[in-house]
């Protein structure tokens, strides 16, 4: 329904039918008719005013939308539902409510196309960038089954658990990375601005130089020599990793099967993949769709070729009549403490709880893993720096050392 000329935006803060805090924007004549239309809808408003008109020099900024925004969306949407808000009626508050503009696009967009006609699942598959076929699969299942609000729930509780696992194996990939770029950095400085004036300075000297500082002198030279070259080099390896990281399945292959075989980095990622499986088949599990429908959405979620190809090959037992404990003992990937729990589940008909111990977990061993490498790594990068730094110094402090034992 279009909004009427006269009336006006206003943003408010309230309690939803549980008391949850929630806060959004409504249109209306004036602040007691917006409080009145959102106490019919459940809301018991603590404090609304007048919308504040967005002034920019430069306009309105948008945003790139991330997995982030869409677990939010999702966690907003399910409470709107649960508070008992119709769905376009959700889509306006919650859409209207968003800082970042273009997630504002994309929500009034899928409220066009559900006032149109569509279901919310329709509505979503138009928009594959954004919502995944899991995603869009586990909301056909809730409107079939008339427990959206239900799935919507489980779905931002999945996405937020998701989103802190990546956060999780991206700062376990970040510290060794950090190791070797200050490494690489503070060697460099030294070498190309600390170690020359050195080096004139015992030029002077007019004596033999010890044999480790000349090591360090002659790489000081050829790295003012060839310094373009290492930054050239540098740029090519990154360009051609990008792009048979985005191109080559071959490769994709060979490095998720290195980094799975890395020490502490390895392991973190194994367990990683097994959570992010386990919660993935829970969810679908729980949502009511079929085993090997689910499988092939779970293939797709564990962030690991090796992983998704051997999901793949259990979807093709189970869907010939192998239990998924046994197709699970056949990929050889999954430890035995996962493969008991799932045969338990099958046993009890409680799969998806069983599935959701599992990701729990390990999501709790991958936490541990991550704090005890940051710990790991702390001291570590202590020790190289001090290395290189200390190693530098050293050479360039030999010849002073040899120069004074000659003069006392």
């Amino acid at each position: 329904m279009a909004e009427q000329p006269d009336q006006i935006d206003f943003v408010w803060q309230g309690l939803d039918k549980n008391k949850k805090p929630i806060k959004g924007e409504i249109a209306a004549k004036n602040d007691m008719m917006a409080k009145s239309e959102l106490r019919k809808m459940g809301f018991r408003v603590t404090k609304i005013k007048k919308k504040p008109k967005e002034f920019s020099l430069f306009g309105p900024k948008k945003q790139a939308i991330t997995p982030g925004d869409i677990a939010i969306f999702a966690r907003q949407l399910a409470t709107m539902l649960q508070a008992g808000v119709a769905l376009v009626q959700s889509f306006d508050i919650v859409g209207k409510g968003h800082e970042n503009l273009s997630m504002r696009e994309l929500i009034l967009g899928i409220k066009a196309d559900v006032e149109t006609g569509d279901t919310l699942a329709e509505s979503l598959r138009k928009r594959p960038i954004y919502f995944d076929e899991l995603f869009c699969n586990l909301v056909e299942a809730g409107e079939k089954a008339g427990i959206l609000e239900g799935l919507l729930g489980k779905i931002a509780t999945y996405k937020e658990k998701t989103e802190s696992m990546k956060k999780k194996i991206k700062k376990a990939l970040t510290y060794p990375i950090a190791v070797l770029v200050v490494a690489f950095v503070v060697t460099t400085i030294l070498l190309v601005f600390v170690v020359p004036v050195f080096a004139e300075l015992f030029a002077s000297f007019g004596a033999d130089l010890p044999a480790f500082t000349l090591m360090v002198i002659h790489m000081s030279e050829w790295m003012q020599a060839n310094w373009y070259y290492i930054i050239g080099i540098i740029v090519v390896f990154v360009k051609v990793f990008d792009y048979f990281k985005k191109r080559s399945p071959a490769f994709n292959h060979f490095l998720d099967r290195t980094l799975l075989k890395l020490p502490i980095v390895g392991v973190i990622l194994n367990k990683s993949a097994i959570a992010r499986f386990a919660r993935t088949l829970s969810t679908m599990s729980a949502a009511g769709v079929p085993l090997v429908e689910a499988l092939e959405s779970v293939a797709g979620a564990c962030g690991n070729i090796i992983y998704a190809e051997a999901v793949m090959k259990m979807r093709e037992e189970v869907s010939m009549g192998q239990r998924l404990q046994a197709a699970m003992a056949m990929v050889g990937l999954f430890p035995h403490m996962v493969q008991q729990m799932i045969a338990i589940g099958e046993e009890a008909g409680s799969m998806d709880a069983m599935l959701a111990k599992v990701a729990d977990f390990y999501d709790e061993e991958v936490d541990n893993l991550v704090d005890n490498l940051s710990s790991l790594m702390e001291p570590i990068i202590m020790v190289v720096l001090g290395i290189l730094v200390g190693g530098l110094i050293v050479a360039m402090y030999l010849p002073i050392f040899k120069l004074g034992s000659a003069v006392g």
